[in-house]
C-alpha cells in the first residue's frame, strides 16, 4: 500500500510542471494579444504546433478515406437495387392489367388454297404403253390399269413435288379421253365401276368453309373466289366422265347401280365449290344425269329443295345456289312444256267435236 501511495504521489508531481508550463504559456499569449490590440494590430490566432496547411495527408487517413467512400458507394447501390425491383415489379403489374383489360384479338384463319384432298402416299408412276401399240384383245385390261393410275392423288399446294407424276397422269387422262371419244364398242360392263371409282376418287372431297383473309364473313361479291390448285387434273376428270355418260355405248341399266342417290349426294355437295369452273362442269353434269336416269329425277328435285331451304333457313351461304335455281329453271319448264301441250293437245280435240 505504502508502495502504491507513493507511485501515485511522483505521478502527480511530475504531471504539475507541464500544467504550470502550459499555463504560462497561455499566459503569454494573451498578454501579447493585450499589447496587439492597443498598438491597433490584429491578434494572432495561436498555431497548433505539428500542424501546417499545406502538410499531406498520412497514409492512414487515405485508406479510412477511400473505405468511407466504398461503404458510400455500395449503400446506394444496394438502395438503387432496392428500388429497380419495385419499379419493375409495377411495370409488371400494369402489363398483366393491361392484358387482362384488352380485348381478345381473335386471328383469322388461312384460307384454303384447294379442297382437302386426302394425298396418297409416295407412289412413283411410270408411263404406260398407249393403246394403239396393244392389240385389241389387251385394250381393256390397259384400260383398267390406266384407270387406276389415275387414282393417284398429288399434293399441288407445292407446285415443285413429284412433277414427274403429276404429268404421267395428266397425259393419261387425256389418252383415256380420246380412247373414248373415238372408239366404239369400247364401254364394256367390267369398265363401269372402275370409271365410277376413279371419278369418286378425284372429285369427292371436303370443301374448305368459306372464310375472308382477314376474318370477316366472305362475301362472293367482294372477296375473290379461291380456285382449284388442283384443277389440270379435274377438269379432265370432269371431260372423261361427260364423254363416258354422252357416249352411245352407255347402258343406263347398268349405271344406274353405281350412279345412285348417294352419288347424287356426293356431287350436290360440290357445288359449294368457289371455283367458278368447277360448279360450271357440275352444273352440265347434273344436267346430263337428270336427262338419263329417271330413276333420280325425283331425288335431284328433293335434294336440291333441301339446299335450298338450308339455304335460307340455316346457312345463308352457298356457292351454287345459282348454278341450282339454273338447273331446276330447266327442268321446270321441260315440264311446264310438256304439261302444256298436253293442255293444247286436249282443247283442239274437243274444238274438233
Amino acid at each position: 500500500m505504502k508502495g502504491l501511495k507513493n507511485r501515485v504521489m511522483l505521478s502527480i508531481t511530475k504531471s504539475k510542471p507541464s500544467d504550470s508550463s502550459s499555463n504560462s504559456k497561455n499566459s503569454k499569449n494573451s498578454k501579447n494579444s493585450e499589447k496587439n490590440v492597443e498598438n491597433g494590430k490584429e491578434p494572432q490566432t495561436p498555431k497548433r504546433e505539428g500542424v501546417k496547411k499545406d502538410a499531406v495527408p498520412s497514409v492512414a487517413s487515405n485508406s479510412s478515406a477511400k473505405a468511407t467512400k466504398e461503404s458510400h458507394e455500395s449503400k446506394q447501390s444496394q438502395n438503387d437495387n432496392k428500388e429497380i425491383p419495385k419499379v419493375m415489379n409495377q411495370i409488371s403489374r400494369l402489363k398483366q392489367n393491361s392484358v387482362k383489360d384488352s380485348i381478345p384479338v381473335i386471328k383469322a384463319p388461312k384460307r384454303q388454297a384447294s379442297s382437302r384432298f386426302h394425298v396418297t402416299g409416295q407412289i412413283e408412276l411410270e408411263k404406260l404403253v398407249k393403246f394403239k401399240d396393244v392389240p385389241p384383245s389387251d385394250r381393256q385390261e390397259l384400260f383398267i390399269k390406266k384407270l387406276n393410275q389415275c387414282n393417284v392423288l398429288f399434293d399441288f399446294t407445292d407446285p415443285q413435288s413429284n412433277l414427274k407424276g403429276k404429268e404421267i397422269k395428266r397425259q393419261t387422262l387425256i389418252e383415256l379421253v380420246d380412247y373414248i371419244t373415238n372408239n366404239k364398242g369400247v364401254i364394256t360392263e367390267p369398265l363401269y365401276p372402275e370409271i365410277i371409282k376413279m371419278f369418286s376418287t378425284n372429285l369427292f372431297r371436303t370443301i374448305p368453309p368459306q372464310v375472308n383473309p382477314e376474318g370477316d364473313a366472305f362475301d362472293p361479291e367482294d372477296d375473290e373466289p379461291v380456285l382449284e390448285v388442283a384443277w389440270p387434273h379435274l377438269q379432265i376428270v370432269y371431260e372423261f366422265f361427260l364423254r363416258f355418260i354422252e357416249s352411245p355405248d352407255f347402258n343406263t341399266n347398268i349405271g344406274k347401280h353405281y350412279i345412285d342417290q348417294h352419288f347424287i349426294i356426293c356431287l350436290l355437295e360440290l357445288f359449294d365449290s368457289e371455283d367458278p369452273r368447277e360448279r360450271d362442269f357440275l352444273k352440265t353434269t347434273l344436267h346430263r344425269i337428270y336427262g338419263k336416269f329417271l330413276n333420280l329425277r325425283a331425288f335431284i328435285r328433293r335434294s336440291m329443295n333441301y339446299i335450298f331451304f338450308q339455304f335460307i333457313y340455316e346457312n345463308e351461304r352457298h356457292n351454287g345456289i345459282a348454278e341450282l335455281l339454273e338447273i331446276l329453271g330447266r327442268y321446270l319448264s321441260i315440264n311446264f312444256y310438256l304439261w302444256y301441250e298436253k293442255k293444247i293437245k286436249n282443247i283442239c280435240f274437243n274444238i274438233q267435236y
